[in-house]
């Protein structure tokens, strides 16, 4: 196993990007993001990879999220909000753009941009025992726009309010029924499973797969009539109050934050 943060393992056809910070969940710092979009674009760029498989190491998590612990050095000024949400966005986006298919292998939590990770894929295979959350809520933030946009794309509307606006863990289960994952897996045969299903789709006609991916994307997606730019203005209200300061404050002091609306 590699002692990086974060490292590319190729198995055949299969191009598996590894989150290797288990003592955190799993959570991405900013260099992890960097690095993942490196390689990414590695992965992209390799015609000898026709599936992207994302996974989490140590078998308790996915991803949790950023690392909030970097919050407080590295995302509460406006300045640094703004470098902070480029490159971090710039890995998710990375992975919603990928031509080839992608598959979260989700093992344990999944957590905060964890789900927005995963939600960035075309499929997500989940163990029984994993749990998700957007705990965005309780921290004075928001979702990304797009973020958003692919939760409501993955589980409509009512279920995209229940997950970003309650804060609320979800079991597999529940996951399942909401549509936020294709199959449920034993522990003990997610890897065995993966290795099978990314095969599958690998031994496919590329080019079908690839166009099929990108015309579901096109019929299915939501009207362009939406106000991005509004959608941005109160992501970055959020961000800058007081409610923020307090939620990564509280976090960091294991407390109960105390928000004000400010």
């Amino acid at each position: 196993m590699s002692n990086k943060k974060i490292f590319a393992d190729k198995k055949g056809a299969i191009g598996w990007l590894v989150f290797n910070n288990p003592e955190k969940r799993n959570a991405i710092s900013l260099d992890m993001a960097k690095m993942a979009t490196q390689i990414l674009d590695e992965f992209s760029n390799d015609d000898s990879i026709r599936v992207v498989i994302l996974r989490g190491e140590g078998g308790k998590s996915f991803v949790s999220g950023q690392d909030i612990s970097e919050f407080e050095k590295l995302r509460s000024t406006p300045e640094g909000i703004a470098n902070y949400e480029k490159i971090t966005n710039g890995m998710y986006q990375g992975v919603r753009d990928l031509k080839k298919p992608s598959i979260a292998m989700i093992d344990g939590f999944c957590m905060g941009g964890g789900v927005a990770l995963a939600c960035a894929c075309d499929f997500r295979i989940a163990t029984e025992n994993s749990i998700f959350a957007v705990p965005a809520a309780r921290l004075g933030i928001t979702y990304r726009p797009n973020f958003t946009r692919w939760v409501v794309e993955t589980v409509g509307i009512t279920y995209a309010k229940e997950i970003l606006m309650t804060g609320m863990k979800f079991s597999a289960k529940e996951a399942k029924v909401m549509g936020l994952i294709n199959q449920l897996v034993e522990p003990d045969s997610i890897v065995q499973f993966m290795e099978e299903y990314g095969e599958r789709l690998a031994n496919n006609a590329p080019l079908s797969v690839e166009s099929s991916k990108v015309i579901i994307e096109e019929v299915g997606k939501i009207a362009d009539n939406w106000d991005e730019e509004k959608c941005i203005s109160l992501m970055n209200m959020c961000s800058n109050s007081e409610d923020y300061k307090e939620g990564r404050r509280a976090f960091m002091e294991k407390r109960t934050p105390n928000f004000k609306g400010i």
